[in-house]
């Protein structure tokens, strides 16, 4: 055992053993038995009070906009009346969100999780038929959103018959929209509200790579769990390896990701929220403006995708900015490429490098790895904490031994109970109380967990399994790489062949012979794109970041077909 697995397995033991901060203890959930934070809050309504007492510190950072804790509990308060009062919200209702990333979108979000509703989180890049599917699909009794929103949902709202607040609106509205400053109640107190820890709290649309997305639906502890599990991580990491000095800023994060995303919802807001940290809201992703909010703000946390880290250390303002604050910066969303955990590692002056594994069906959390650790092991995404289990199994369930590739699976009370009003779909993803995560993977010796690909977007060669996250990685070991995506696309004989699209850094020309010269000294011939398409522009994304590879290959599929 190394002594790395022997100080992680030391520290776990005193953290969640039998009077520990976050003792684990066993229990049942739907049937199923699972292990448990002892001392999980049993709603998000009752976490929230917390914050109650941090009235006079600052919370939300929003362009010019700096707001107290006293302040957004206050705006909590007289929204939660309102969706009471003037909308007769009540324990089980749904009720959409739908805007950019401000200050309300939180409001709303706490105001209805405290008074027993289900916060239907919409995708704000959705186009008008998803806005209507989604409210339709969800049941909404209200929509909470953004002008811009509004336009697009005016149709569904109609109808649907879903009453509509408008957030920051200007001129005329759809017709039944009520504007944010009349919905309120001012001067109100939280309407009194029983929740309990096994109602629904959240529906959130995972992507989905075919059709209409799914509503993936969790409960009030669920979600605590969660956020338990991130804040039992860190403690474990601080048992680990404890500051040699006492930092000399609080901690804070920055908010680069949609809200709607379960990364920017729950361990970054939440867990701002809930642990009364500063929370700096972006506009919009912008590199230079971030380092600028890093400089400014002390920012101590910086959660992303991997393709914001890049961006960071690749600005032309990243060396005159000083960013000696960050003591954490990594995130998750997409695998890392080991020359990235080492650039950041290099690159910060505090800043160690950090990734995270998890899925809306987890409610973000999952295997996580930092500090030396991810320098010693840069593909893994690393281990959990063991209120929640998990293996690596074949197609009918059962666990592979350590080292052998299959599907990875999870288990434990942070999982959604299922998606909403699907239950083929729910059917088809757990398994005996098992999450299928639909990503191929192994587990080491030490338990490190590492992802090799998403199971349905595994390249297939004539019969050879590609792991498109090992070339990448091996891609991005060659000088001059900015970005790179492998996918693959249809070939008559091999049945799929391997492409790769590449963003070069600025200045930098390459020669697709002398690129696959280099992978062939690390990886297999087979595992060699044959297809390098050089990108002039960013790779396209989606709304958290992710490179959508299914539009490079549809794009690359429909130029062959012209």
């Amino acid at each position: 055992m190394s002594e790395s697995v022997a100080n992680w397995d030391s520290a776990i033991a005193d953290v969640t053993g039998p009077g520990g901060q976050f003792e684990i203890v066993e229990s049942e959930i739907r049937g199923v038995p699972v292990k448990v934070f002892k001392n999980t809050p049993t709603s998000l309504r009752d976490a929230f009070q917390v914050a109650r007492s941090r009235s006079d510190e600052i919370f939300l950072v929003y362009e010019e906009e700096r707001i107290t804790f006293g302040q957004v509990m206050k705006a909590i308060d007289e929204l939660a009346a309102g969706l009471v009062e003037n909308f007769e919200v009540k324990r089980g209702d749904r009720v959409a969100i739908a805007m950019r990333n401000y200050p309300e979108w939180i409001i709303a979000f706490a105001a209805i999780t405290s008074v027993g509703g289900i916060a239907v989180c919409l995708n704000a890049w959705w186009t008008a038929e998803e806005m209507a599917y989604g409210l339709e699909d969800s049941g909404s009794k209200v929509l909470v959103a953004d002008q811009e929103r509004l336009q697009r949902a005016e149709a569904a709202l109609e109808k649907f018959g879903v009453q509509a607040i408008g957030v920051r609106t200007s001129g005329d509205l759809p017709s039944g929209v009520t504007r944010y400053e009349d919905a309120v109640v001012k001067g109100a107190s939280l309407p009194e509200v029983k929740i309990e820890p096994d109602d629904d709290v959240t529906i959130l649309y995972t992507s989905g790579t075919t059709g209409f997305p799914k509503g993936a639906v969790s409960s009030q502890f669920a979600v605590m769990s969660a956020l338990s599990a991130f804040s039992c991580r860190a403690m474990t990491n601080l048992t680990i390896s404890p500051p040699k000095e006492k930092h000399p800023y609080p901690t804070s994060f920055i908010l680069c990701v949609p809200l709607f995303h379960v990364t920017g919802l729950i361990p970054v807001m939440l867990s701002c929220f809930l642990g009364g940290f500063k929370l700096v809201i972006m506009y919009k992703w912008d590199p230079e403006r971030a380092l600028e909010h890093i400089e400014d703000e002390r920012i101590t946390t910086f959660v992303g995708v991997p393709t914001m880290s890049w961006d960071l250390l690749e600005s032309p303002e990243f060396e005159s900015r000083d960013t000696s604050s960050l003591l954490s910066v990594g995130g998750g969303g997409a695998p890392a490429p080991p020359e990235l955990v080492n650039r950041i590692d290099r690159g910060f002056a505090k800043g160690r490098p950090g990734m995270g594994y998890g899925m809306t069906e987890t409610n973000a959390y999952g295997p996580q790895n930092s500090g030396d650790d991810i320098i010693r092991k840069p593909r893994s995404a690393g281990r959990t904490v063991p209120v929640m289990q998990v293996k690596v199994a074949d197609p009918a369930g059962q666990e592979v031994a350590r080292g052998e590739v299959g599907e990875i699976m999870f288990k434990g009370p942070n999982l959604i109970r299922g998606y909403w009003n699907k239950p083929e779909a729910t059917a088809e993803t757990f398994i005996d109380g098992w999450l299928r995560s639909g990503d191929i993977g192994r587990m080491d010796e030490e338990g490190f967990v590492y992802v090799e690909d998403r199971a349905k977007d595994m390249v297939i060669r004539a019969g050879e399994n590609i792991y498109c996250a090992e070339v990448e990685a091996a891609i991005y070991d060659y000088p001059g790489i900015y970005e790179a995506a492998v996918f693959g696309v249809p070939h008559e004989r091999l049945g799929e062949e391997l492409a790769v699209a590449i963003v070069l850094k600025k200045g930098v020309a390459l020669d697709p012979e002398d690129l696959r010269t280099h992978l062939a000294q690390h990886i297999a011939s087979f595992k060699i794109p044959s297809i390098v398409e050089i990108k002039k522009e960013q790779l396209p994304r989606n709304a958290s970041g992710k490179i959508l590879k299914r539009t490079l290959r549809d794009d690359w599929v429909s130029r062959q077909s012209a």
